[in-house]
């Protein structure tokens, strides 16, 4: 599919966000005052303004709050809900955590739960796609809270839970793609289905559906070449877990930590740039594209 550069910042921004929102919801870090004021002003800066993103691939962003009416049959509605209720209540238990010197804990374990809700929501969104057989698999939810939960744990300065988290999420992120590489043979659907002639017998297109591009086209066919494919994937990996956890693995420094966070942003900006250029559906075998 296009990958439009509002969702992948996004995905990886609010995913960011809401994980630093978890932990600093369960006291981690258990700092107070000003210095509390800055994970929460971090962690804010990056779940709004992933969400801001995402309405700038709507095509009329003025009806956006029409979306909260859908909660029983949209997964985007649902993540909406969650996220504002998550934003709320984090702002609460932020409040006692910088200027009263409090750690409500009932407020902030609530906050932290909706926090991983919102990015499993996000994630279902993708996941509920049967058109989308890459997608539409359990690993793409475990593959957003992985990146969110290490994202956050990083951001959030315990290094023993990052460490964890970081191979966790590398290994479930290597998974996803061994997985997903064989779910459009796996899925069933080829030319013939899409066509709807095989009973037939094997169909070849003798000329393409349009002589020029059109919607489907832009937004649902985004072809990447096997090997440019292959190399992105060693530089996500290099860049979202390998540095950062060699950076965590030395001793600490600001310096490092710095390098860590940086460059685990990057290599998730790399990674969900794949997740939506290789995500192949379905209406590409109509058009020969697959």
């Amino acid at each position: 599919m296009h990958p439009a550069p509002s969702i992948i910042l996004f995905t990886t921004l609010s995913g960011l966000g809401f994980g630093l929102l978890a932990f600093l919801g369960v006291n981690m870090p258990g700092s107070t005052g000003f210095i509390a004021f800055v994970f929460f002003a971090i962690a804010y800066l990056l779940a709004v303004g992933g969400l801001l993103f995402s309405t700038f691939h709507l095509g009329h962003p003025e009806r956006a709050l029409k979306a909260f009416s859908q909660w029983r049959s949209s997964w985007l509605s649902r993540e909406g809900i969650c996220a504002v209720a998550a934003l709320i209540v984090m702002a609460i238990y932020g409040f006692g955590r910088v200027f009263m010197d409090q750690h409500w804990g009932l407020i902030g374990g609530i906050g932290a739960v909706l926090s991983l809700a919102t990015v499993y929501t996000t994630s279902m969104i993708y996941a509920q796609l049967k058109t989308v057989p890459r997608w539409h698999m359990p690993l793409t939810s475990l593959l957003f809270m992985a990146f969110s939960l290490a994202g956050g744990a990083l951001l959030a300065g315990q290094v023993q839970i990052a460490l964890p988290l970081l191979i966790v999420a590398g290994i479930v992120q290597i998974a996803y793609w061994l997985l997903g590489d064989k779910r459009l043979a796996q899925s069933g659907s080829t030319l013939e289905s899409a066509t709807g002639l095989g009973h037939i017998g094997k169909v070849k297109a003798f000329e393409p559906p349009h002589t020029g591009t059109n919607y489907l086209m832009r937004e649902f066919i985004h072809v990447v070449g096997r090997k440019h494919a292959q190399k992105l994937r060693i530089i996500a990996l290099g860049l979202g877990f390998v540095i950062p956890v060699i950076a965590l693995l030395l001793p600490f420094g600001h310096m490092l930590a710095l390098v860590a966070v940086l460059s685990h942003v990057a290599g998730i900006f790399v990674s969900r740039w794949l997740f939506f250029a290789q995500a192949e559906h379905v209406v590409g075998l109509y058009y020969g594209k697959r």
